[in-house]
């Protein structure tokens, strides 16, 4: 009778660990599942606010520690390596492994923003419309969040671009004066968080937190020939190819913005307006994802020569 009851009591113990570690709320949750801040907002704010709460101390204890050195919570919440010799009206950035740091925060910061809007915003949206059923809520969750993410990207890619000398799509810039190592603060800050958010994405299909679909292994493709081309760290902000990295996320970002929109409309059934969203969608489909791309594979291959 005893071997019986303590074999029950351990089973039971082990039960009531299975429920901890699988209870998002329970503060002991992280410590078991390290994939918990990418699904769980409040794990995530809390790995935020930690990196906040430190440096804001070290900011206020600064002036009595030492004032000569440097915030070494700064590189995680603010772009890096600025040029000391640029002007501090117009200040100019370069790379440095700094913009590591940086990533790595706002990757969290990333799906803490996806997590919210999915759980907080989408699905009591879509259950207000009728939308009940757990695929569907996740389908319109990702959606609502691609619509947010992308529309709030590209109108900050068409502000950064208003920046710089290639507005709009004046291709001829890419190449004059190459190399632009030297990069306006917007341009540096935006580049990083486009690398931070296709690698958050990345990370949520590689670990399957998100439901599989029929194109899962072109997704993943897809993010990494992303990350490789125009992301972390490699070729366009390694040779210093930003300019032309804005132009080509600023012609994917905003017709994916309509994309995702019209596909929310679909979930909603609301027939008439989807359709007129969507012809709207091929028109800007048609002028960003086609004729702009053409345009800029038309400089790169005849206003290469361009370059000093």
């Amino acid at each position: 009778m005893s071997r019986t009851a303590g074999g029950k009591r351990k089973l039971q113990h082990i039960k009531t660990l299975e429920n901890i570690e699988g209870d998002p709320t329970h503060h002991l949750a992280g410590s078991f599942l390290p994939q918990t801040w990418i699904v769980v907002p409040i794990s995530s704010l809390k790995m935020l606010l930690v990196v906040v709460a430190c440096w804001a101390n070290w900011q206020i204890l600064a002036p009595y520690v030492g004032q000569s050195i440097a915030n070494p919570f700064a590189p995680l919440l603010f772009i890096s390596h600025r040029i000391p010799t640029s002007s501090e009206d117009d200040p100019r950035y370069q790379k440095g492994w700094l913009d590591l740091a940086f990533i790595t925060y706002y990757v969290i910061f990333w799906s803490f923003v996806r997590q919210t809007i999915t759980i907080h915003l989408c699905h009591p949206c879509a259950r207000y419309f009728g939308i009940k059923k757990a695929a569907k809520l996740d389908r319109f969750g990702e959606q609502g969040y691609a619509l947010i993410y992308f529309a709030i990207m590209a109108a900050w890619g068409v502000r950064v671009m208003s920046q710089l000398p290639t507005w709009w799509y004046r291709t001829e810039y890419f190449w004059i004066d190459y190399p632009h190592w030297e990069m306006k603060p917007e341009l540096k800050r935006y580049y990083l968080m486009q690398m931070a958010y296709w690698l958050q994405q990345f990370i949520v299909l590689a670990l399957g937190l998100e439901k599989p679909r029929k194109d899962f292994y072109e997704l993943i493709a897809h993010h990494l020939v992303t990350l490789w081309l125009v992301g972390t760290p490699r070729w366009s902000y390694l040779v210093n190819l930003t300019l032309i990295g804005n132009a080509v996320y600023l012609s994917m970002d905003l017709p994916d913005a309509w994309l995702a929109f019209s596909k929310l409309l679909n979930y909603l059934q609301m027939e008439r307006t989807k359709v007129a969203v969507f012809a709207l969608f091929l028109c800007i489909w048609s002028y960003f994802r086609h004729w702009l791309n053409w345009v800029i594979l038309w400089s790169v291959w005849f206003e290469f020569d361009l370059i000093p």
